[in-house]
């Protein structure tokens, strides 16, 4: 009898989520979505804290074995599922990496995340202060993809998975795009790739209709 297919809960306009279902649809991991409640507080529930004490979407139940955040996620199905190629093994690599995982978490949580959180559900965020975190990152990744295809090198990685939903999002929350052509251009080649999958626009910030 084969296995049940693996369970990933998530919200549709959560970028972290985003990241989880980009990687399941690149590494064709057959799988059914349950929509967590956000909006009325279904992620703060028992039986979901059971599967997430921090109370955070996305989490997997891959027959068992339960991974919560979006980037340990990410590390899990590519170690499970075959997506060696995307999570370099070597010290170099997988530092470069880890870098960029880390900045998914920080820089990018608290810049372009945070300030599309502010135009999308009205999050009580310092917006300046945000918008200016949101454009010294994109000018450090302006900076950084002079140099290379990929944040973390050549080829594609799950750094980029993790930080690609919020940066293509990030004219939602009112940071623009414009002044960082090489972001744009990286932006272009993710879309490009066999099994990409989107996450659907909200009109919103600079992308109000």
């Amino acid at each position: 009898m084969s296995a049940a297919p693996l369970t990933f809960y998530g919200f549709p306009l959560s970028g972290h989520s985003h990241r989880v279902a980009l990687m399941l649809s690149l590494l064709d991991v057959p799988h059914r979505f349950v929509e967590v409640d956000l909006r009325g507080g279904a992620h703060k529930r028992p039986e979901f804290l059971a599967l997430n004490a921090f109370g955070q979407v996305p989490v997997i139940d891959d027959n068992g074995v339960v991974v919560a955040d979006s980037t340990a996620i990410l590390v899990y199905l590519c170690k499970r599922y075959n997506g060696q190629a995307w999570l370099p093994e070597d010290p170099v690599g997988a530092a470069a990496v880890q870098r960029w995982l880390s900045a998914a978490s920080g820089p990018l949580v608290g810049g372009p995340a945070a300030a599309r959180l502010v135009t999308l559900f009205g999050a009580a965020h310092d917006v300046p202060a945000t918008l200016a975190r949101a454009h010294a990152l994109l000018a450090v990744m302006e900076r950084e993809l002079a140099t290379t295809g990929y944040l973390a090198g050549a080829a594609p990685t799950i750094a980029d998975v993790a930080c690609y939903t919020y940066v293509a999002h990030a004219p939602e929350g009112n940071v623009s795009l414009q002044a960082y052509p090489r972001v744009r251009a990286w932006l272009a080649r993710i879309q490009a790739w066999p099994r990409f999958m989107p996450m659907a626009p909200s009109a919103v910030g600079l992308c109000a209709a």
